[in-house]
């Protein structure tokens, strides 16, 4: 299994996660009960900032390279009534996707992350809206009693969407070097490398299989690694689950020296 997707694919998960969302929204026995993943959010303030968000996504692809007008200027709020979000919702993920079929993959886009190892492109924003919709489907399921892990596609690339969007940075680590890595039941490993270069990712060779990239060697030898499904590593990089869900070793102090880094860019 592939741990990038087509963009034909991102498109049609992203629909999938997001008609899952509306799903998880329409079994809920009151829009006001509280998102135990966000607690400062009821399911309706999540449901609002899934719509807006992706309106705002939408306007922004359609704007190519420019920074897109607030698409929340002149807009009406989210409806309060759940039949009337729904629709709202349902609209609001066809206007992404629709943006996102007329530009393309490789048009250019702007986005809020610069000297990272993702591209600023279409391509890359539906990556990484992919990422946005799953991890708040599994907010909306936890809410509702039923949280289902990510699908297996999904996180295997989100793990590697994570590192190179979010993580990596050419500005300098402010500790001693280390490493980082990240495998996944599945298969796939990664490895994010930290030093004064900045950070990056690299893949690497999973346990017991034939090497792919020396991670393993030099100074940047690992100082810490977790394992876990692909769905685990994913809602633990996005803090929906505890390290000690997944299996850790090394010193798991660094993952709070990366939490709390600021890269000043």
């Amino acid at each position: 299994m592939t741990t990038t997707l087509e963009f034909a694919d991102l498109l049609q998960l992203i629909d999938e996660r997001s008609t899952a969302f509306r799903a998880a929204v329409a079994s809920a026995p009151s829009l006001d009960v509280q998102v135990p993943t966000c607690p400062e959010w009821t399911l309706l303030d999540l449901a609002q900032h899934i719509g807006e968000g992706r309106r705002a996504w939408a306007a922004t692809v359609a704007a190519g390279p420019a920074p897109a007008k607030s698409a929340a200027e002149g807009a009406p709020a989210a409806p309060r009534e759940r039949e009337a979000l729904l629709a709202w919702l349902a609209e609001s993920t066809e206007q992404l996707l629709d943006a996102l079929r007329k530009a393309g993959p490789d048009r250019g886009c702007w986005t809020w992350w610069g000297a990272s190892q993702s591209p600023q492109t279409s391509g890359a924003v539906a990556r990484h809206q992919l990422q946005q919709i799953a991890v708040h489907t599994y907010d909306a399921q936890v809410t509702v009693g039923a949280p289902e892990p990510l699908p297996a596609e999904v996180a295997l690339d989100g793990v590697e969407e994570f590192l190179s969007t979010c993580v990596a940075t050419t500005s300098a680590w402010p500790h001693k070097p280390t490493a980082f890595d990240f495998h996944a039941t599945e298969g796939h490993s990664w490895c994010l490398t930290v030093d004064g270069d900045g950070a990056r990712s690299t893949r690497i060779s999973a346990p017991g299989t034939t090497p792919v990239a020396a991670a393993d060697e030099g100074p940047n030898a690992a100082g810490v690694s977790v394992r876990g499904t692909a769905s685990e590593l994913v809602l633990f990089v996005y803090d929906r689950i505890p390290a000690d869900s997944l299996k850790l070793d090394g010193d798991r102090d660094l993952f709070d020296l990366l939490q709390a880094w600021e890269p000043e860019e």
